[in-house]
Order: structure tokens, then sequence, then C-alpha cells
């Protein structure tokens, strides 16, 4: 940085601390009170879990089939390539759910394939009694992507599970599906014949949104222990949202219908329970479903305030995407990012642009946020990345259990890197402490920084094909790993730079907020030092998030349509290296850089 410039931002750091004193410098935006607990007596247990969205081909600008989500959990989160490998003769995995779920189970041991593929997954460490590391899928490397995604059950089924249930639980079907599945169909076929053999153990019914680069499908789980299960085709034409996950009507013929699949007693066990009549519609989210927890919300209108699971409306949703037509990935990119759901709980987002022109595998990629897309980057993982930045590597930050026991020395350096997940997650809590301020900010930049790489990705991919082509697999691997990586680590960088800029000027305009929590009776503590926890009988919108009312300032993805990333709108991150320069805004730094703007005006005047 030029001399000039550091002496016009001295004298900027000296006018605006010498204007005030610190503590009345600035009203910032006061902090979000947490709703009574009787706005909570409405709310859904299940309305809290994951999102996701379908856009088939022919909606799209450039004719690629699009998968978006995110999972909902409140655990560590870390990405993963998981490698192509081949297993002996018997191998088994384990699978199922301990006496310690909600929904308690007992593990068991089930076949693993002979040869399972390679994928791209964001991994996690929590969901009581069903042991990590957990997944709600990814890509692999037949150009199949998943997600997984919430679909509560009637209660009457969730009260006749076993207490000792057994089979695969949601994780378990969806890296099965990953590590097996060359077409969306074939994953839906996967699924449903693994509940078929081996049973399958729940939490309460759940989902999951299959897709390759000509269709989609949708499954669901049920609970009860019949091996309840049934999917749906999506096809070119088709928007769907799962959130929860839900199957359209079902016709009479569905077993010689190619656009559907189900258990044997699909709708025979709903006969037998007068849940359902031959000759009437089989709507499957009524015979075995619950509603939809969110009202209806009429497309580009903010949801109702007294709404305690507000955009849980799949319906909803999917009117308000279909108007985005033609569809581009920066479009789908934005929904997953869309401050109405990606809040404290949305652990990670994922983008899956399906195209079967790709000439070789190891080029498709999962545009992969490594928590909460709003305020995070995507990153391109291609498959053919040999392997993450340690940064984005799993670490003990949200991992349950991590308090009560010493590190595993041979973790030891990859636990002294910075966690991404960590950083960007102080990110979202700085920004959405102050969203009026600092949201549009943190989107121009994360949006022009996925603009940058949007821009340069295409040398890079041009270079992988033709060292493919010319034999040099390693050589082709080895650029996507270094681009991939690169994005990674600048990724990281663009974050710190953002959470520094906002602490310091949180510190300029007065301090950061302190909690309004009240101390109980004859405690000595400190309200800083009380339990951080948010209630969990709280609804989705008492939890940390950065919704101005419908999404962004100017709106939700629908109001933003057609205004993308600017490269141009990145801030100087690599140039803050060492991160000099928070420490003009405040303090003895301010009076420091002022004093050198002083010393260095009264030189040159003295030299004239």
């Amino acid at each position: 940085m030029g001399m000039p410039r550091l002496v016009a931002i001295a004298a900027v750091a000296v006018c605006v601390l010498g204007s005030a004193p610190l503590a009345t410098a600035a009203v910032h935006e006061a902090p979000r009170q947490a709703k009574p607990a009787a706005a909570n007596k409405q709310r859904s247990p299940g309305s809290d879990k994951s999102f996701a969205v379908y856009v088939g081909k022919n909606l799209t600008e450039n004719k690629h089939t699009f998968l978006g989500g995110f999972g909902h959990e409140p655990s560590s989160h870390w990405v993963d390539i998981v490698a192509h490998r081949k297993h002996p003769a018997g191998s088994t995995i384990q699978v199922g759910a301990t006496d310690k779920a909600d929904m308690p189970g007992k593990l068991t041991r089930i076949p693993q394939a002979p040869e399972t593929a390679r994928y791209i997954s964001s991994d996690y460490s929590e969901f009581v009694g069903f042991p990590a590391p957990l997944t709600n899928g990814g890509l692999n490397e037949y150009g199949v992507a998943a997600r997984d995604v919430w679909s509560d059950s009637r209660s009457e089924l969730v009260d006749q599970t076993p207490k000792d249930q057994t089979g695969p639980n949601y994780s378990d079907l969806s890296r099965i599906a990953m590590e097996r599945a060359h077409s969306a169909r074939e994953a839906a076929q996967i699924v449903g014949s693994q509940i078929d053999k081996y049973g399958y153990t729940t939490y309460g019914g759940n989902s999951h949104l299959f897709a390759d680069a000509n269709e989609g499908w949708v499954l669901i789980e049920y609970s009860g222990g019949k091996g309840l299960w049934a999917a749906q085709r999506l096809g070119p034409d088709d928007v769907h949202v799962s959130y929860p996950g839900y199957l359209g009507e079902f016709p009479p013929d569905w077993q010689h219908n190619p656009n559907f699949m189900a258990s044997p007693n699909f709708f025979s066990y709903a006969q037998e329970r007068g849940w359902w009549q031959p000759g009437t519609p089989f709507d499957p989210q009524q015979v075995y479903g619950t509603p939809f927890p969110g009202k209806p919300v009429a497309v580009g209108k903010p949801a109702d305030p007294q709404d305690p699971s507000p955009y849980r409306n799949p319906p909803s949703l999917e009117a308000e995407f279909r108007k985005l037509k033609p569809v581009r990935l920066q479009d789908v990119m934005r929904i997953v990012r869309d401050p109405r759901w990606s809040d404290d709980r949305s652990g990670y987002g994922q983008v899956a642009e399906l195209d079967d022109s790709v000439p070789d595998k190891d080029l498709s990629k999962l545009w992969l946020a490594t928590t909460a897309a709003v305020t995070a980057p995507y990153i391109p993982i291609y498959i053919g990345t040999q392997s993450v930045p340690p940064e984005y590597r799993q670490h003990r930050y949200l991992t349950h259990g991590a308090s009560e026991e010493y590190l595993d020395p041979q973790f030891a350096e990859q636990e002294a890197t910075e966690s991404a997940t960590q950083t960007y997650k102080r990110l979202m809590y700085a920004t959405c402490a102050r969203p009026q301020k600092y949201l549009g900010e943190v989107t121009k930049a994360l949006e022009g920084y996925e603009a940058q790489i949007l821009r340069d990705q295409g040398d890079v991919e041009q270079k992988a094909r033709e060292q493919f082509s010319s034999g040099d697999a390693a050589g082709a691997r080895a650029t996507l790993t270094e681009a991939s990586t690169g994005w990674a680590t600048d990724g990281l960088k663009l974050g710190d730079y953002l959470l520094d800029k906002e602490l310091a000027e949180d510190k300029a305009e007065g301090g950061i907020h302190k909690p309004k929590v009240t101390v109980p009776e004859g405690e000595t503590m400190n309200p800083e030092s009380s339990d951080m926890s948010l209630r969990s009988e709280e609804t989705a919108r008492d939890r940390m998030n950065c919704d101005l009312g419908g999404g962004w300032a100017d709106g939700g993805t629908l109001a933003r349509k057609g205004h993308y990333g600017d490269p141009a709108d990145v801030p100087d991150y690599r140039g803050s290296e060492g991160n000099w320069w928070p420490y003009a805004l405040t303090g003895v730094g301010g009076l420091l850089l002022g004093g050198i703007a002083v010393w260095l005006v009264r030189r040159r005047v003295s030299r004239s």
C-alpha cells in the first residue's frame, strides 16, 4: 500500500475516533429479543430440518439439471472426498442407531458392495444415537447427486415403531446411494431394496432427493417398522422443493408405471389400517404423512410474521422458483443462500450442476459452502480433486463430547489449523447481529468472489481436458486439485477479512452487544458467562438469522433475478495479509496512525 493511501486512512481514523468517545460513537442495531415461549405451542416437531430443491433441465438456461440444498444440524461440519474403493469378499458395514437415539434402535452389520464409487460429501458429527460421521448425500463420480430431507410420518406410525428397530438409518442410506448408484433411478431402487432386505431405522420419517443430468427421484421412508417406502420420478420440466420431503398422488396402477416405486405393502397397509379406501385418490402425504408445518406464502411476498415455521410450505416455494426460468447456476446458489432459511442451523450449502456431456467424470463438480451459505462462499470441488485444505477438514468445533476428552495426538496438526466452519460461523454471527449494516456488503463480496471463480474456471477445465486427452490423468487431477484448494484457501482469506472488518467497525461504534440475560437470584456470575444455548423450544424465527423480512433488503431470490455477482465487488482481502488495518480504526492504532499522518504533513511542510 502506498504512503498517500496510508496517510488518508490514518487521517480518517483520527477524525472518526476524535469525533466522539468510543462508548457513544454510534447507535448500532438493537439485539433481537427472543419470542416468549407461548409462541412455540404451534411449532411442528419436524419444522427445523433440511432443505432441497430440484430444477429440471428444460427450465434452466444451459439445459443442465440442478440439485441444491443443505442439512440442518447444530454440529461440526467438514468436507470429505471419499475414494473409489474395492472391498474384500464378505466385507460389511455398520448401520442403524443406538439406544441413545430419541427413537432407539440397535446397531447391526449388513454386506458392503464389492466396489464403491468416489464421492464428495459434507460430513457432520452429531445426530443423537446415530454414529458419526454422518452425511446427507453429495455428488458421486457417476454424476448422481443426493440430498437428504426430513419428512414426518403420521403419529400412529411413529408411536408403533419398535424400540429395538434395526436396519440402515437415513445417513446410511445416503452413503450407500452415493457409493453404488449410477443414476438417480438406480439410487431410488438401491435405497428401496435396502429397506426391503434389512428394514429401516427411523427418527420419525425421512426423504431423499436424487438427481442426475436427465431426471430426479424423490423417495420417502416412513416410520412404523413396516418397511414402508415410496418414490416418484421428477422430469425435465419439474421443480420440486423438499421442506419437508413429500410425494404427489400415486395412480392405482403404479406398479406398472415407470414413474413410481414403492414397497410391496405400500397400498395394502394403508387399507388395513383404514387410512385409505380403494377407489379414492391415494395421496401419500395425507395417508402416511403430516400437514406441511408452514402456511402458504404468495409468490414474492414475505411469510406471515406470526408463522412459527415460515416458508415450510413446498408448493409455495415451487411456484416462486418456477418464475426464475430460465434458471442459472447463480439462481440456485442464491436459493440455498437465501436468508429466509439459511441460518444458524444450516450446516452447509451444496449445489450440483449435472451435465452428462462432461468429457471426463473427474470434471464433474459440487459447489459447496462449508457452513451456512448466507455467509460462506461456494467453492467448486471437482470429483478429480485429490484432497481439501486441512482448514476444511474435521475439527472439534461443535463436536459433541469434545470437551470431555483430550485430543488424539494424531490429529494435532489438523486441529491446529483454522477451522473454516468456525470462521464462517463467526462471520454469520457478526453479520446477522447487524444485518441491515453488513448483510448486503457480505453478499456482494461472496457473490463477487464466486463470479471470479466462474470467470476463471473455464481455463482450469480446458487445461484439465487437454491433459486427460493426452493421457496425463495424474496431471489433470493435479490441475483440478490446485484449483479447488486454491479457491477454498482464498475464500477463507476473504471470510477472515470480512469478519475482522465487521468486528473492528463494531468496536469503533461502541463495542459488541452485551447479552441481555437474567442471572438467577443468588448467583454471582456475569451475564457474559451465562449458558449461551438457545432454548430448544424456540421457533425457527428465534435462531440467529439474517432475514430482513423476506430475504435480503431487496427481497428474496426471485426479487434479485438478473443481478449477479461482480468481481469488482470483492474487497482487497489479499492486501490485508497481517490484518493491520482493523487496528487503524480503534484505540491506540488510530492515534498512532493519526500521529504518523501529522508528522508526515509537518515534514512535508518543513521541506517545502
